[in-house]
């Protein structure tokens, strides 16, 4: 019995040895990938939460843009890293759409990754040319309708919240618009503004000065109440489309098998820096609220969001390339 207690005493001091020998995370600067072109609302926010973790948890938090392949570029390349803290991936609701709408990708989202936590939403706003002639939504909705495959509207891509968004309008308002995809966001924005598109879905925070500025008309946003930053314009719903809701959403994922207690100090430190009233204010402003979730309430809450999208990518139609 001597002998035996004084085997586990000596396993007991070898494993708190270890314990002590393991810097405490993080160590060293941290990177978050972020599979979309700079600027956008992902970059954007990955650089502000950035900020935030490396004041408190005292290491860089380094922000990488890898766009390409519709996000898949840049989670692919966090899916296949080491799972131990150092890579992140910022993420959005294009990645629950890609899960249906991309059956090829290299990856599963929720089987290669794991949700450490959300980050925010913001509405979206349905805005047109003026030389589209509709000042309303049921305006353009009688206009849409007289004049089947006549209208279009733009995106940042397939799979995006705005592809999404406008696949979503047609299907439950029973419209054919068409579908004119960019690489990006900017290249969306140039041409609606310039006339070349006649609709698009997209960020308010980018496109309420536009709107303010007699550029662009918005007819509707996109959430379940009017937004604070355009509270004119009507919501999608109360205009003419009852229970139409679409936003963008953001959070933090890690390649699967990361450490639970990385997972669990990360989801901490988010959710304290994003429910600061300094950054909900801040961000109250942009049109983005902060979400706040456990690591496995995220996973529930992604997992609805990917039956959702893919219920729509079912009924839409939608396809990779359109």
């Amino acid at each position: 019995m001597a002998r035996v207690l004084a085997a586990l005493a000596a396993l007991a001091a070898i494993s708190t040895g270890l314990a002590q020998a393991q810097p405490a995370y993080p160590s060293r600067p941290v990177k978050v990938i972020v599979p979309f072109a700079a600027g956008g609302p992902a970059d954007i926010y990955a650089r502000a939460v950035g900020e935030k973790l490396q004041a408190a948890l005292g290491q860089p938090f380094v922000v990488e843009n890898r766009p390409g392949g519709g996000a898949v570029v840049g989670t692919d390349a966090v899916a296949k890293s080491a799972p131990d803290g150092y890579t992140l991936l910022m993420m959005s609701n294009t990645h629950t759409v890609n899960e249906s709408l991309l059956r090829d990708k290299p990856y599963q989202l929720l089987r290669d990754l794991v949700p450490v936590a959300p980050v925010n939403y913001s509405d979206l706003v349905m805005v047109v040319h003026p030389s589209v002639p509709a000042n309303t939504l049921a305006e353009f909705l009688s206009l849409a309708k007289s004049k089947p495959g006549g209208l279009n509207y733009a995106s940042s891509g397939p799979g995006t919240p705005y592809h999404m968004a406008g696949e979503l309008f047609k299907a439950m308002a029973g419209v054919d618009i068409v579908h004119v995809p960019y690489k990006g966001s900017s290249g969306a924005r140039t041409d609606i503004l310039g006339g070349q598109v006649h609709m698009m879905f997209d960020a308010i925070t980018t496109m309420a000065p536009n709107v303010r500025a007699g550029k662009l008309k918005a007819l509707g946003t996109s959430g379940k109440s009017r937004s604070g930053v355009l509270p004119e314009v009507p919501t999608v719903s109360e205009a003419g489309v009852p229970g139409y809701e679409a936003v963008i959403w953001l959070g933090i994922m890690a390649p699967a098998g990361t450490p639970k207690a990385i997972v669990d100090r990360l989801n901490a430190e988010i959710s304290r820096a994003t429910g600061t009233p300094e950054m909900r204010e801040a961000w109250g402003r942009q049109g983005a609220a902060a979400m706040s979730m456990s690591p496995d309430e995220f996973a529930r809450f992604m997992r609805e969001d990917i039956e959702k999208w893919a219920r729509i990518v079912r009924i839409s139609g939608a396809k990779p390339d359109q």
